[in-house]
């Protein structure tokens, strides 16, 4: 027979709101007290019913988590991070695919607010839905936080990792090995992918390096399982062509996987002929033959950062029109997929 919250009155021998107080923690109760609540509910197993609570709360403990694609390890990391603060705080998560839709991105918000969620967390938001003024709409309504994507006077809460910084670091470290025909591959409308290659333009002008056409690689889909094979034909393409790249930046790990792939396809040696850099450092980046350099982006660390700021908007410790941006430092790491160049332009 289930143990009830009067069975844990009557055994500490105080009233049921006492015990109310003491499992929500919302009044002030005497230490005494307290320990004699504590003490009748460790001896009688008593496990508080979660939807009562939340009545009292005025709550679901629930949140919504959507993510682009739960294939591309980057995002399945950040919701670890997520998860383990939002477990800890006695939360559920409602995890959603988008396919990197923007109308399944709305779709599932409508869904999630159905549901009566606590607050949302959308990683990778589409830059359409962000653009069209949709989640400055939504943050009006449910606590939200948004994990990356377009932010320029956007407002909303954000936690970001700085790809700026990362890109940067990237372009830098190859340039140091002598590359001057680099490479640049991305998928198409996240806009992640625009900052890499914002920089990626800019840092080769600066460096007096003509931005060749044929060195913008672009393939359909950034987030999935099919990016590697993509990347593969997109990279095998550009190698056979006339003045190939010694080097190449590619926007994902699952894209640098997909042009480590395309060089053994030809029997380009990696990294003596064909430099290959990353970004995320998920835990293909360590499988790989050669092991891939890549930039760090803290995956767990963002998850955890924005369960945290959910938190605070959720407790409402961040007053109305109050929003927030944080961003985290990104780290080169460096492993076996890139060497000095071979040769020069």
């Amino acid at each position: 027979m289930k143990t009830t919250i009067e069975d844990v009155a009557k055994e500490a021998q105080v009233s049921i709101t006492t015990v109310s107080r003491v499992l929500n923690n919302n009044y002030p109760v005497k230490e005494s007290t307290r320990k004699k609540v504590e003490k009748a509910i460790a001896k009688l197993n008593f496990t508080p019913n979660s939807l009562a609570r939340g009545l009292i709360r005025k709550r679901t403990y629930t949140v919504g988590v959507i993510v682009p694609s739960m294939t591309n390890l980057f995002f399945p990391e950040v919701v670890k991070g997520i998860e383990d603060c939002m477990g800890q705080n006695e939360y559920t998560l409602f995890l959603c695919d988008t396919k990197s839709e923007p109308e399944y991105e709305r779709r599932h918000v409508g869904r999630l607010k159905e549901r009566q969620v606590d607050g949302i967390v959308v990683i990778g938001p589409m830059s359409e839905n962000i653009r069209s003024g949709f989640f400055e709409a939504l943050t009006k309504e449910v606590p939200l936080v948004l994990v990356n994507g377009y932010h320029r006077g956007v407002r909303c809460n954000f936690i970001l990792t700085d790809e700026e910084m990362g890109t940067l670091e990237a372009l830098a470290y190859l340039q140091a090995l002598g590359h001057r025909n680099i490479a640049f591959l991305r998928g198409e409308q996240i806009y992640s992918y625009d900052v890499k290659e914002e920089i990626f333009t800019r840092i080769m002008k600066q460096s007096n390096i003509p931005v060749m056409q044929e060195n913008i690689l672009v393939i359909p889909e950034g987030n999935s399982v099919e990016t590697v094979d993509m990347s593969r034909d997109m990279v095998i393409r550009r190698l056979e062509k006339e003045n190939p790249p010694t080097a190449i930046f590619c926007c994902n790990d699952w894209m640098a996987t997909g042009a480590i792939n395309a060089a053994k396809h030809l029997g380009v040696r990696v990294p003596e002929d064909f430099s290959i850099i990353g970004f995320d450092n998920i835990v293909i980046s360590q499988l790989s033959e050669p092991k891939l350099t890549t930039i760090d982006q803290t995956m767990f660390k963002l998850g955890q950062g924005a369960a945290e700021l959910l938190l605070e908007v959720i407790e409402g410790k961040k007053g109305e029109g109050s929003l927030k941006k944080v961003i985290l430092e990104t780290k080169l790491v460096k492993r076996n997929s890139c060497a000095v160049a071979s040769r020069t332009v």
